[in-house]
């Protein structure tokens, strides 16, 4: 009964956020949709636990709260912003991996006629987006006018494209109609955009035949040369950030210098703050602009236009800067996260020989390692979604390979690593 009640809501919940904080975000401008969400999503988790006597918590998740909870304290002991700053950020930062965890330890299912309703929903949204797509193509203004941002209309596309994926019978047939669907995020005209199509294209294409998934010359080769072809579509980024941003003078791609100066900024941190950083909502996050920062004062970048005091709209417009908060060793626990993630789909494929999960996994991985170049997209209302997606399909792999050992998923959860 209680995972009935679960597997329900869930999916009513799974629904609800891929309209309102994928779809429909930036053209309704309700920026909260993702909170309560999230708050509902917590509910659920805690209705489930209470329901078990035995309490059964992921002990990855104790260890990631317990991680933050030193982080929490170390920032009060060091004096990286005031308390209220603390905490705003600590929920920020918190919420992709409450996401991943509360979905996983839920352990969700979505039966034939839920996949088959959602399958149908995506497939009328993209028609829905195709007009806009195509005139996106003769003029990128009407997708800032209508979508806001070309972002948000390629983060349709791609949720709209996954989730068709996911609740398909992973046919050659519905993989070709995922890309074509996927293809629709060129019009969005950005690089990110088109490193992600890159992978999707030889994940789909190459990866879906498991005789492929071999440590081996041949592949190693292959994927060299996809990192070849993602770098080289992604170029123009690449370049803005990392070239265009040493060079631009005031007036002059302001808004690229910003970043790039967060970028090279947090090579400096990481460097003075060795090992966990400056602490939470110090830099390169929203808290740190809301209660700004000393530390922009102190590494002489607080009169840089977007980071200032008075007009801080590009502190936290990366992800990746924002690792300097925790230092080595933050990033040290930020890559083991998803290698956390990464291994499962793979041990679950060696069991199975099933590529589809490993396909979706990768790509939704890709996906937010992508999109933190330019974005903070990790914390931000897409990153919820995904990190949802992501925590859906590591339960379906625990829920199977607990059929195969013939052990009840639930059981398992507090004895795994």
């Amino acid at each position: 009964m209680v995972q009935q009640f679960v597997n329900k809501y869930f999916y009513y919940l799974f629904f609800f956020t891929y309209i309102f904080s994928i779809v429909l975000h930036d053209i309704i401008g309700f920026g909260g949709i993702d909170e309560i969400c999230g708050f509902i999503l917590l509910l659920l988790f805690f209705y489930n636990m209470f329901n078990y006597k035995e309490w059964p918590i992921n002990k990855a998740f104790l260890l990631t709260l317990f991680l933050f909870l030193l982080y929490v304290g170390y920032s009060i002991w060091i004096g990286s912003n005031t308390k209220k700053a603390i905490a705003t950020d600590l929920i920020i930062q918190l919420k992709p991996y409450l996401a991943f965890f509360c979905t996983y330890q839920l352990l969700p299912q979505f039966d034939k006629n839920q996949k088959n309703l959602l399958k149908e929903t995506v497939l009328a949204i993209w028609i829905l987006l195709v007009p806009l797509g195509i005139a996106g193509f003769v003029n990128d203004n009407i997708l800032w006018n209508v979508m806001g941002h070309p972002s948000c209309f390629a983060a349709a596309v791609v949720a709209s494209s996954l989730i068709y994926l996911y609740c398909s019978d992973y046919t050659p047939r519905d993989r070709i109609i995922f890309l074509i669907m996927l293809a629709l995020g060129i019009a969005s005209g950005r690089s990110k955009f088109y490193g992600f199509f890159a992978l999707a294209g030889f994940m789909i294409l190459y990866a879906s035949n498991a005789k492929h998934i071999k440590l081996n010359f041949k592949n190693i080769m292959a994927i060299i040369l996809l990192l070849g072809v993602i770098v080289a579509v992604a170029y123009q980024k690449i370049e803005l950030y990392f070239i265009e941003g040493m060079t631009a003078e005031a007036g002059d791609e302001q808004d690229f210098l910003a970043r790039f100066v967060l970028y090279s900024t947090s090579i400096d941190i990481l460097k003075d703050y060795f090992p966990f950083g400056s602490g939470l909502a110090s830099f390169a996050t929203h808290a740190s602009g809301e209660y700004y920062s000393g530390i922009y004062e102190e590494y002489g970048i607080d009169t840089v236009w977007g980071l200032s005091k008075t007009y801080h709209k590009f502190i936290a417009d990366t992800y990746y800067p924002s690792l300097a908060q925790f230092g080595m060793a933050g990033v040290f626990f930020f890559l083991t996260f998803w290698i956390y993630i990464f291994r499962k789909a793979a041990l679950f494929f060696i069991r199975t020989q099933q590529t589809r999960t490993l396909v979706i996994v990768t790509l939704i991985i890709g996906y937010i390692l992508i999109e933190n170049i330019a974005d903070a997209t990790f914390t931000s209302n897409r990153g919820f979604f995904m990190m949802v997606f992501l925590g859906l399909l590591c339960a379906e792999q625990k829920r199977e390979l607990a059929a195969i050992s013939g052990k009840d998923a639930s059981s398992t959860i507090t004895t795994e690593k």
